[in-house]
């Protein structure tokens, strides 16, 4: 027998579909600003903002709601120089060694190589984990039910907060990323999703011209 409450659901504000197809197209062209950078400013942003983003992330969907996403947000800059010397290592080792020619060379159009001053110059680092099990007080372990899909969508809810509040983000992936458990002393049972770099572009930034698909190029309606 079920031991679960069953709560309620909150209604959302009463809109019209005229009102919800506006409000859907106001969303829509408001992400269709957003773009990933390189380039940022160290002007601070205050921590309020960071924190009221990522409980917007934290009310993302998840497997078995066991929510297996845990964030770090970095603002020291002694800690923010350990995790790009690290990321800096791996990256050395992925563009001289590692990567193929035929990944290089997607790359090449958008500028990238194993430099990223900024993860010092950005106010905010935050490190995205997932569960890969959880553990109890006395180390057993319990499954964790799509961990990936999970931190997935609460990592996208999150880029779009912060969007929303007015910051530029890049998602920064150096592979493998195993240095974030041990510079910000995570726990075994977490592995590390991305990086995200936050904070204000810099004054001269610039961004790749680059286009994106059109809707029906990658949406079939049935």
């Amino acid at each position: 027998m079920s031991t679960h409450i069953l709560l309620p659901r909150a209604q959302p504000d009463a809109l019209t579909d005229v009102e919800r197809i506006a409000a859907a197209a106001a969303f829509a062209d408001e992400l269709s600003r957003r773009r990933t950078v390189r380039a940022f400013a160290p002007t601070p942003v205050p921590r309020a903002i960071v924190e009221h983003c990522l409980r917007a992330a934290g009310t993302a969907p998840s497997g078995a709601h066991q929510q297996p996403w845990r964030f770090v947000a970095v603002a020291d800059a002694l800690v923010k120089r350990r995790i790009r010397q690290a990321a800096e290592a791996e990256e050395r080792e992925f563009y001289d060694r590692r990567a193929p020619q035929e990944w290089l060379q997607a790359l090449a159009p958008l500028g990238t190589d194993a430099d990223k001053p900024f993860l010092e110059v950005a106010p905010w680092l935050i490190a995205v984990f997932y569960e890969r099990f959880g553990l109890d007080a006395d180390g057993s372990k319990h499954k964790r039910y799509y961990p990936h899909e999970s931190v997935g969508i609460a990592t996208g809810m999150l880029i779009a907060a912060l969007h929303r509040a007015g910051l530029a983000t890049l998602t920064h992936t150096p592979s493998p990323m195993g240095f974030l458990n041990e510079v910000l002393e995570r726990p075994r049972n977490e592995m590390p999703f991305l990086l995200l770099v936050v904070g204000h572009p810099a004054a001269d930034c610039r961004v790749p011209d680059i286009q994106r698909l059109p809707l029906d190029a990658y949406t079939r309606f049935i």
